[in-house]
């Protein structure tokens, strides 16, 4: 980094995580404020007929943005298209695709392993983080920055534009037992979760464990903690949107507790971002619910037979996909399902994205979805 400036470098706050005091003063009406929000938003969650097939593009739009934020710019469509290709027996062409769409379908992949391994026992641990980190650069221009490996040379933050190094996380010398001290945390109830949740999510950010991705790695955390230990009812929680509106003042906050301590700063500032998205989650939620409610009536009239449910909650999961996905995999007999396709293709509630040609089958979008969740 001998190219970069460091006189405007904080240092990483070696001995001072978990802090050993907190302005609770401060805390107590935001956290109940955020608390409040989260339970409104997980009260949706909770009546929803099936959060994972109605919110599945709302963690691809999550993914975006989260990517977004370290520099990798895709859309929500171009993703969903790669993720219906890779779902057609993962045969996709390399050159059909951009690597970004790549490494954002890819922190969705992490997300959702990383939930299913927690399910299965696992604990918030450094196995699972490092799992879901070798997931999240598996291939693409990720797999040459040592996936699922933790540092071993000394990382930084910069500010690239003004040539400026930022922050100098921890040593990777001092980074095992870092890493320990924070797992211990995150796994510790004597905290209350909100604030464990701001502290861990910064703490890992500080620690900056992995070569490349610790970003999406650590906002992955946000969600994974408030599910785990029982702040929402399903892992739907997408902070990300938040903190891109706020990037320069998300970083100062960080910066601030390393260079001053000022941990309870740091707190109210997450605690602001875990009311307000909570408050769009929720908005963003009930249309996605009313649409399916709409949606339901609409394909129950056009279809008229009794797979009407199952091809819309196809299409909820899946708002873009190969007809082949469809007619093989919905569940729904083949001749129906090509029939079904046709009917809703002609009433235009799916667009063809891509006619079949050869032994390509066509490649179709929910639109009316996918309406609600882009950018």
């Amino acid at each position: 980094m001998a190219e970069f400036d460091l006189s405007e470098a904080v240092d990483y706050h070696y001995d001072r995580f978990p802090p050993e005091t907190l302005d609770m003063r401060r805390l107590i009406k935001p956290l109940s404020s955020a608390a409040a929000a989260l339970a409104r938003y997980d009260q949706m969650l909770k009546g929803m007929h099936n959060s994972e097939i109605l919110l599945a593009p709302l963690r691809n739009q999550e993914a975006v943005v989260s990517s977004r934020m370290e520099g990798t710019v895709s859309t929500l469509d171009e993703v969903l298209r790669y993720e219906a290709d890779q779902e057609d027996d993962g045969a996709v062409d390399p050159h059909r695709y951009r690597s970004e769409a790549v490494e954002v379908y890819l922190y969705s992949r992490a997300l959702t392993q990383a939930h299913q391994a927690i399910k299965d026992g696992a604990s918030i641990s450094p196995w699972l983080i490092r799992s879901a980190h070798r997931v999240l650069l598996g291939f693409g221009r990720g797999a040459s920055l040592n996936p699922g490996e933790f540092k071993t040379e000394q990382n930084y933050l910069a500010d690239r534009s003004r040539r400026k190094v930022q922050f100098i996380p921890i040593n990777p010398q001092a980074l095992g037992l870092g890493m320990e001290k924070l797992t211990d945390f995150i796994d510790d109830d004597e905290w209350e979760l909100l604030i464990r949740t701001a502290l861990a999510h910064l703490e890992f950010e500080a620690l900056h464990p992995f070569k490349d991705g610790n970003g999406r790695v650590g906002r992955m955390l946000i969600t994974l903690m408030l599910w785990h230990y029982g702040a929402i009812e399903a892992p739907h929680f997408y902070i990300s949107g938040y903190f891109e509106e706020r990037r320069d003042e998300y970083i100062d906050k960080m910066r601030a507790v390393s260079a001053r301590g000022e941990w309870t700063d740091w707190i109210l500032f997450f605690l602001a971002a875990i009311e307000e998205q909570a408050n769009r989650n929720l908005i963003q939620a009930e249309r996605i619910r009313s649409l399916y409610e709409e949606m339901k009536e609409e394909f129950r009239r056009l279809l008229r037979n009794q797979w009407s449910i199952t091809a819309l909650d196809f299409v909820f999961a899946r708002p873009i996909f190969r007809n082949n996905i469809f007619t093989g995999r919905s569940g729904i007999p083949a001749p129906t399902a090509h029939r079904l396709i046709r009917i809703l293709s002609e009433n235009r509630l799916l667009e063809t994205v891509e006619s079949a040609a050869g032994r390509r089958p066509a490649l179709y979008r929910f639109e009316p979805l996918l309406r609600l969740v882009r950018d």
